[in-house]
């Protein structure tokens, strides 16, 4: 999938196009309708789909202090995206510039002039140019003026509630990771390097652990200990008994570990029935079900009991 940044690396070959547009962080079950519905109009006219998101996100330029954790990251985005069949992302940088375009001055120099877009695929709620003036119904008329196709789809909702990364958010920081995955249409994943930790998962508790760094930027569930998969994605050689590309069973601790004192939340794997050192790698972590709470312990020998009956309940939820 080609991935393009600013108006400039647009090709200018590009002759048509099908678009979708909006911020898609987490690319959840409601965006998929959106890239479902412009990859179906994109096929049907013989033109490639372009999915237009935004890096950064909006509100870091707009409203810093409302700026949310993210669902992922644009790479990750642009995967999910191209799994889906989306032929190219356009990733806008959105400045301050940017922001102060009137719909119509957008529409222009974006989805009609750069994108040759002959449909434009959006959400009910998408709103566009200065201060957010744009509506869908401005789109439309837009639409008509210039001759694009506007197609404006409902929201996705369950027992009323709208499937959103808000809601997907707050899912995850109640540690409800079954409703967040329903919603993501996925198991929540959290992508990084591993890097040295304390180094006492191996030497003082005989489960050594992959400890992966991660953005601030990025939502983690709840503090807790999870019973998920973890997967090496990167090429280099893996010292051990493990598989570039494969999904291994692991328990997976998230949050401050209140018994040894820790500071920084962090994300830890210990993965069942292997032994290999991943440190230097890049893996994918996957969230399946929460097992408990984070919880501070009197000593090694309680934490360890505590442990043992974390793999046991990571065996039983992902039945292996």
């Amino acid at each position: 999938m080609d991935i393009w940044h600013r108006l400039e690396d647009i090709p200018a070959d590009l002759k048509a196009s099908v678009i979708t547009i909006g911020v898609f962080d987490g690319v959840h079950r409601g965006h998929r309708t959106l890239v479902a519905a412009a990859t179906d109009r994109a096929q049907a006219l013989g033109v490639p789909s372009v999915l237009v998101t935004f890096n950064p996100h909006p509100l870091s330029v707009l409203r810093p202090d409302k700026m949310p954790p993210l669902l992922g990251t644009v790479n990750q985005r642009a995967d999910l995206a191209e799994s889906l069949g989306v032929d190219h992302m356009f990733a806008m940088n959105f400045t301050a510039e940017l922001s102060h375009l009137s719909p119509e001055e957008f529409f222009c120099s974006v989805i009609k002039d750069k994108l040759n877009a002959q449909a434009v695929v959006v959400g009910k709620n998408f709103t566009f140019g200065y201060k957010a003036a744009g509506t869908t119904d401005t789109l439309k008329a837009l639409g008509e003026k210039y001759g694009v196709e506007i197609y404006v789809l409902d929201l996705l909702t369950e027992n009323g509630d709208v499937v959103s990364s808000t809601a997907i958010r707050s899912d995850l920081l109640e540690g409800n990771i079954r409703r967040a995955n329903w919603g993501l249409g996925r198991e929540f994943s959290v992508h990084g390097d591993v890097v040295r930790g304390a180094g006492r998962g191996g030497k003082e508790l005989g489960f050594p652990t992959a400890n992966l760094y991660f953005p601030d930027s990025i939502a983690l569930p709840e503090d807790g200990v999870y019973a998920g998969w973890l997967t090496v994605t990167s090429s280099a050689p893996i010292d051990g008994d493990m598989v570039r590309g494969v999904r291994y069973p692991a328990a997976i601790s998230v949050g401050h570990n209140p018994t040894f004192g820790d500071k920084r939340r962090s994300v830890e794997s210990f993965v069942l029935d292997r032994h290999a050192d991943l440190y230097g790698h890049s893996i994918v972590v996957e969230f399946v079900d929460r097992i408990r709470p984070m919880v501070k312990f009197d000593g090694i020998d309680e934490l360890l009991v505590a442990i043992e009956n974390d793999v046991t309940q990571t065996r039983a939820i992902l039945h292996i």
